[in-house]
């Protein structure tokens, strides 16, 4: 990622949620620990269905008085749905800003440059009023700036960043290993924690309950992870949705997300998966990534 280069990710919603129960209201249904979130730092969570499944994952940074949400834009009318119905009589407020404000994501280093900013994932720093972060998940993926569409390219231009096309930001994520498109395919088809959300700062063990804790927190506990989203690359082929991944004649995983940017959950303990093996579906053959982070 150049250090001059943006990616405006109009591919992303936001929701802003706001009111004096806001922070209380958050705490109870999110997989990580909303205390973290201040004028300095931000945080990934997801919400999870009471199984402790995935339904969604976003960002959360303070603006103003509440909290902003920056999750994938195919997302944002259900997530601004299921958190309405958990609002009940919450003094909350649910805003869709997603026609108003947008995400433009750059390097690191650029990030690095500004006054005040620290190499340290969450990190988040002004541009005036407007929060820019050191990406909570994985410092590579760079920073994201969060800021009204009116004063986008005005602002851009001040900090001297060219737009370029998103395909790269994108491309990037997926060799880290970080699903961020067609997240819907994901939506009760496997565990929080088998997204990584551990390894991604996702999830806090230490908080009290939330929707979806008491499996999150068994699978941990008892070492139950066998199985984790992983990029595959497709050599040749076609990949469908929903295949089966095989390692001989032994089924080691099937694949969930089937775009540009493939990922698939492994049985990655299971004794017929070695890395760098080239595994076969009914119409494909790949290989299966297991990004550095993650630690056996």
């Amino acid at each position: 990622m150049n250090t001059q280069n943006v990616y405006i990710l109009e591919d992303r919603g936001i929701l802003y949620i706001n009111g004096i129960d806001a922070k209380e209201f958050l705490q109870n249904i999110i997989s990580n620990d909303i205390n973290k979130v201040n004028e300095d730092n931000s945080c990934f969570a997801s919400l999870l269905s009471p199984q402790g499944k995935f339904l969604f994952a976003f960002i959360i940074a303070k603006h103003k008085s509440g909290f902003i949400i920056d999750c994938e834009k195919s997302q944002t009318e259900a997530l601004f749905k299921q958190l309405s119905i958990y609002k009940l009589r919450s003094k909350v407020e649910i805003m869709n800003l997603s026609n108003e404000f947008v995400v433009a994501a750059f390097n690191r280093g650029k990030f690095l440059k500004f006054e005040g900013a620290k190499d340290e994932p969450g990190n988040t720093i002004r541009y005036r009023e407007d929060p820019i972060l050191l990406d909570p998940r994985n410092k590579d993926l760079g920073a994201r700036l969060i800021i009204n569409l009116e004063k986008l390219y005005l602002s851009l231009k001040k900090l001297e960043l060219k737009d370029s096309p998103i395909d790269e930001y994108y491309k990037l994520s997926h060799e880290l290993g970080i699903p961020q498109k067609n997240m819907n395919e994901l939506q009760n088809k496997l565990f929080g924690i088998e997204c990584n959300f551990e390894e991604l700062n996702g999830i806090d063990f230490q908080k009290g309950c939330y929707v979806g804790q008491e499996n999150t927190a068994r699978i941990k506990l008892k070492n139950k992870l066998s199985k984790r989203l992983l990029p595959i690359d497709l050599i040749e082929g076609e990949l469908i949705q929903g295949d089966l991944i095989y390692n001989g004649e032994f089924e080691v995983g099937k694949v969930l997300i089937n775009n540009q940017y493939p990922f698939a959950l492994i049985k990655y303990l299971d004794e017929h998966f070695v890395r760098g093996v080239v595994f076969r579906c009914k119409d494909a053959k790949l290989k299966i990534k297991k990004p550095d982070w993650i630690k056996e």
